[in-house]
């Protein structure tokens, strides 16, 4: 199986450098700069406090793409999925599966209506990884999950081969046959998670400390309902993990977010948030709505960074 990861960040990366170190056929699709950082410095992928594992990546920008490829796997930041789109659109022919792990759900609509909706897949990842300053991965938590599924949840010849591809990679691959709710339920967490970390700039303890647990159940409620407004049930046992996760008063997790925010970087407020918004219903609408002010504090911010012209980290 032809593998194409679009983007080799510290999620794209993590995952396909794991598929090539396993001997599968992997090429990255990169922009100029991160293929150029690549020839310079090399690619590595490695564990938090362990040695580096480099490796020879093919990495490739969209104007070298020769052929169609078997599996498209979508890596890039949710505001990215447009030029993404364009970027990869040669390789994909008429055997191609598209299987993106972006946040949200907005990509699906945008990879179905320019791909046909019967070559996406849904997908998710559970990682938590970084990019160190030579452009290497970093696994910076516990093993990773891939997700994916057919998004009816019919079993299907092609996700069973793309299981037995990822078997035994280095990471956790799994076939669902309710990605879709998966996907939903990850949202409500990133929702939840994002909105209030990023309103509060404290990680869930800190927020806990502050007396402000109730504020995260509040949000997370208002998600929940906006989830079931779609006809997705959060299953009794997520909701309980994903409370207990959110209201940890030793907890020191933050949204991704909040870094990119803290950093002056663009964020994925719309794609999180604010598609969050607009998929609830006139039933589904809670007032005040925190998560509402959590969208447009965030778009206040990006206002600001676009009119004052705020540099990202390390400009």
């Amino acid at each position: 199986m032809r593998i194409l990861v679009v983007g080799a960040g510290a999620v794209g990366g993590y995952f396909g450098g794991r598929l090539l170190k396993a001997g599968r056929d992997v090429t990255f699709l990169v922009r100029p700069p991160r293929a150029e950082q690549i020839r310079k410095n090399g690619f590595a992928i490695r564990v938090s406090g362990e040695g580096a594992e480099d490796l020879d990546v093919r990495a490739i920008v969209s104007e070298q793409i020769e052929a169609s490829y078997d599996l498209v796997l979508v890596s890039c930041k949710a505001y990215d999925i447009e030029s993404a789109m364009d970027g990869f659109a040669p390789a994909v022919g008429p055997e191609t599966t598209i299987l993106p792990v972006l946040n949200g759900l907005r990509h699906l609509d945008l990879l179905s209506e320019r791909f046909g909706a019967s070559r996406v897949l849904g997908g998710q990842c559970i990682i938590t990884a970084t990019l160190d300053e030579r452009g290497h991965a970093v696994l910076l938590g516990r093993t990773p999950t891939l997700t994916f599924g057919e998004l009816n949840g019919a079993p299907s010849k092609r996700t069973d081969a793309i299981a037995t591809t990822m078997q035994d990679a280095g990471f956790a691959a799994r076939v669902s046959d309710a990605v879709l709710l998966e996907m939903w339920e990850k949202w409500v967490l990133l929702g939840t998670l994002a909105g209030m970390t990023c309103l509060m700039r404290g990680a869930v303890g800190d927020i806990v400390a502050a007396g402000a647990a109730g504020l995260m159940e509040a949000l997370l409620g208002e998600c929940c309902h906006i989830a079931a407004s779609e006809d997705q049930m959060i299953r009794p046992d997520v909701l309980q993990r994903t409370r207990a996760l959110l209201t940890d008063a030793s907890s020191t997790l933050t949204a991704s977010m909040l870094r990119d925010l803290e950093r002056g970087t663009v964020t994925e407020a719309d794609h999180i948030l604010g598609d969050l918004l607009h998929r609830q219903s006139e039933l589904a609408v809670i007032s005040p709505s925190l998560l509402r002010i959590a969208y447009l504090h965030l778009k206040t911010y990006e206002g600001r960074r676009a009119r004052e012209g705020i540099p990202s980290a390390g400009a």
